[in-house]
């Protein structure tokens, strides 16, 4: 309820003097941590003192007394939970002359909190060239450029929204466009005009190379295969040069296995080449952080029967992204190690 119907109430009051003495004014909204919503109690003319007296509508009841001279204003802070309450009740006001009067209130008061924005990996979807997220408020619009490798924009622009509730699927798309999408920033605002904001960079470069070959049950590169990882560092490098202005990126390095042995041994096992592999990058040259995971025989390239010598499966990945990969149906959420 806002300052003018506040008034209408006032003015309905039997006692004229009342609406003489005391005007009322309410500010509805308020934002966690910078104030609470409050009523204001402006005193026009002489009175000796007053009571408010709400009930709120989860059954608190809020009880304060004051006064004051003519000129005086009284903000009374309404204490209350985050979100939306309505509040019933009265102000009562004493005169000088021991007569008492009073004005009916009723109206909404809401504490904000934080404006929250979910998007979860599934409702990214580049390919089809729209993403999805929902607000814990209504929504009022957004405001969303999606930003190219080529460093063109796909999309600057408002998307207006009709105030739909807290947890509804909204969804922006946006235009084919030449090269990968690097980022996508979001500035959305709920119908308040509260905003929040978040970036995605759903870009992603799995880098094409040879698959270093490791002696049975060893870590260590052997001398004869670094040239293929001499030939890696240069792709990767390369790939930074050219998209590393956009953004800042990473390397992903993700070691893999055959069936051969025991599950828990290959899953060990791919750890450390992966490591290998990070490890003689970072020597060679590379700048960019790297972080490093095995997956042993638990994501074959190939499905094979158990004990099955698959060349196809003992392999690495590398991938540059900015931020940690998507992976299709990863048998375990990867515990990223950092070089």
């Amino acid at each position: 309820m806002n300052a003018r119907l506040l008034l209408l109430c006032l003015t309905l009051s039997p006692l004229c003097a009342l609406a003489d003495a005391v005007r009322v004014s309410l500010q509805p909204k308020a934002s966690v941590g910078k104030g609470l919503p409050s009523l204001q109690v402006h005193i026009e003319e002489p009175i000796a003192g007053f009571e408010l007296k709400l009930k709120r509508g989860d059954g608190h009841e809020v009880r304060v007394k004051g006064g004051g001279q003519p000129g005086v204003t009284r903000t009374l802070s309404l204490e209350q939970p985050e979100g939306r309450f309505h509040y019933e009740g009265e102000l009562v006001v004493r005169f000088p002359d021991a007569q008492e009067a009073s004005m009916p209130l009723s109206f909404d008061a809401e504490l904000l909190g934080p404006l929250r924005m979910t998007v979860a990996p599934e409702d990214v979807d580049v390919e089809g060239r729209k993403l999805r997220f929902s607000l814990s408020r209504p929504a009022s619009r957004v405001k969303v450029a999606v930003l190219m490798d080529t460093g063109e924009k796909a999309l600057e622009g408002e998307v207006p929204f009709q105030g739909e509730p807290a947890g509804t699927p909204l969804e922006v798309t946006w235009p084919a466009a030449k090269g990968r999408v690097m980022r996508i920033s979001l500035q959305a605002f709920d119908t308040s005009d509260y905003y929040t904001g978040l970036e995605l960079f759903p870009w992603r470069v799995d880098i094409p190379h040879e698959e270093v070959g490791f002696p049975t049950g060893s870590a260590e590169v052997p001398a004869a295969e670094r040239r293929k990882l001499d030939a890696s560092h240069g792709l990767i490098s390369d790939a930074v040069s050219r998209y590393g202005r956009f953004a800042e990126l990473r390397l992903y390095i993700l070691g893999h296995t055959d069936t051969v042995g025991d599950t828990a041994a290959n899953r060990e096992l791919s750890l450390q080449r992966a490591r290998s592999i990070a490890a003689y990058l970072r020597k060679r040259g590379l700048k960019l952080p790297i972080f490093y995971e095995g997956f042993g025989e638990q994501a074959p390239s190939v499905a094979t029967p158990d004990e099955t010598d698959e060349a196809a499966n003992r392999r690495a990945q590398y991938i540059l992204a900015v931020e940690p990969p998507a992976l299709i149906q990863p048998p375990f959420p990867p515990r990223w190690r950092k070089l």
